[in-house]
């Protein structure tokens, strides 16, 4: 089978020819640049500074000659801009991490180093606006800085706050889309994950507005998690209004990539903890649930796209309810959360929903394990979640900085003994 071929069997729970292998197809099965520029370096690959598609999570762009060398089978379909409200288009701007490690950066990346010793970069790579996020000594990525005055509780705008969180794609952003797919077609016939994004309900990441100048209404994320309780009709007035123009947005992404992609990413809304699930049942029955909906429905009658949903955590109790609405495809299968045992949820779910993911233990295992550890793992999880077709392998969320080499060299080497 194709790379291609491969993915497509196992979205639809079929057994493919062998276990299809994800690395950096999206932003949530990707590696830290610091890493990946240190297993470079191990596989003999050429060593030079690591573009950085992902600046928010500093994650490295997973080239060709890696590609090539592990037989990854997905692709990354990206969008033209970043959290940080600036592009990912000219990746050629020199930076470095704490660590040393060799970067480059979109040009409109506009940073200061504070006397803290915080990076400080500014929103929309505009030095006349504010700070947007930052990254603390020796850090490895970023997060948000909550900007937004406080609202007044007396008089919500809700439509009027996220007016500007939620926008029409352009033509420039389809453009886009179709010159990396045109590259693509070109190289190889991978599987390609569409980054579109657009239905992260609630996402922590997005709530800030870090890639606004001015973010305005509920903006920190525990006054939005007490929003669910206190101002519910608030929340559900963002999620309609982000529906819609996430359902505008997909016509004009279906217009731009037609049957190209295999599978869209949609949400990277965490509903769960390590220990429970964010909501109960009933809030993301009432709030969430029925705008995925309308929204899986759209993609199933309009294109043959998988949907692909991320969420860390507890959220077992919740797998139901997102097979019901029609998401496809569950990321990243986080295992060692409480009441995700691996062999459970295959049991229970593997031939109803996709698992990408649950590979291997980011937190634990495979930073801090030894690599016998890892492969021991790794082995385990692939023969559980493999069986049957329904299983694209990859870690457990981001490979993060510091991971030793060793750990995964033996990450990629049981997979490669059971391929």
């Amino acid at each position: 089978m194709t790379s291609k071929e491969r993915v497509i069997a196992a979205l639809n729970h079929q057994q493919p020819d062998k276990m299809p292998f994800d690395l950096g197809g999206c932003g949530q099965t990707g590696m830290n640049a610091s890493t990946l520029y240190r297993l470079r370096q191990a596989l003999g690959l050429d060593n030079h500074p690591i573009k950085v598609c992902e600046p928010y999570q500093i994650l490295g762009e997973i080239e060709w000659d890696m590609i090539n060398r592990l037989g990854v089978d997905v692709l990354p379909l990206w969008n033209r801009g970043s959290l940080m409200g600036i592009s990912n288009t000219n990746i050629t701007k020199p930076w470095q991490l704490a660590d040393g490690t060799p970067l480059l950066m979109d040009q409109e990346f506009e940073y200061d180093v504070d006397s803290r010793g915080y990076t400080m970069v500014y929103c929309c790579g505009d030095r006349s606006a504010d700070y947007c996020v930052q990254m603390p000594p020796n850090g490895s990525f970023f997060d948000g800085i909550e900007r937004a005055e406080e609202p007044d509780e007396d008089n919500l705008t809700p439509l009027e706050d996220f007016a500007e969180s939620f926008t029409l794609k352009t033509e420039e952003d389809c453009k886009f889309w179709e010159k990396q797919l045109k590259e693509i077609e070109n190289h190889s016939d991978m599987a390609v994950m569409g980054v579109l994004g657009g239905m992260g309900l609630g996402d922590a990441a997005e709530i800030p507005g870090t890639f606004l100048r001015n973010p305005k209404g509920i903006r920190t994320y525990a006054g939005w998690l007490e929003a669910h309780i206190l101002y519910p009709e608030y929340i559900q007035q963002v999620f309609e209004l982000q529906t819609e123009m996430a359902l505008k947005n997909l016509e004009l992404y279906r217009q731009a990539v037609g049957d190209k992609i295999q599978a869209v990413w949609l949400s990277g809304t965490d509903f769960g903890t390590q220990h429970s699930t964010m909501h109960p049942l009933k809030t993301f029955r009432e709030l969430y649930k029925p705008f995925y909906k309308r929204v899986n429905d759209w993609v199933h009658k309009n294109t043959n796209w998988k949907t692909f949903y991320h969420t860390c955590g507890a959220i077992a109790e919740y797998i139901p309810d997102f097979i019901d609405m029609g998401a496809d495809i569950i990321n990243p299968v986080q295992c060692s959360a409480r009441g995700m045992d691996a062999q459970m949820l295959k049991d229970r779910f593997g031939d109803q929903i996709v698992f990408w993911g649950g590979g291997v233990d980011t937190q634990h295992t495979l930073p801090h394990g030894t690599p016998e550890e890892v492969y021991k793992e790794v082995s385990e999880r692939i023969r559980i979640f493999n069986k049957g077709g329904g299983y694209v392998f990859a870690p457990i969320h981001n490979v993060v900085a510091g991971v030793p080499v060793e750990n995964l060299q033996a990450m990629l080497k049981a997979v490669e003994d059971f391929r």
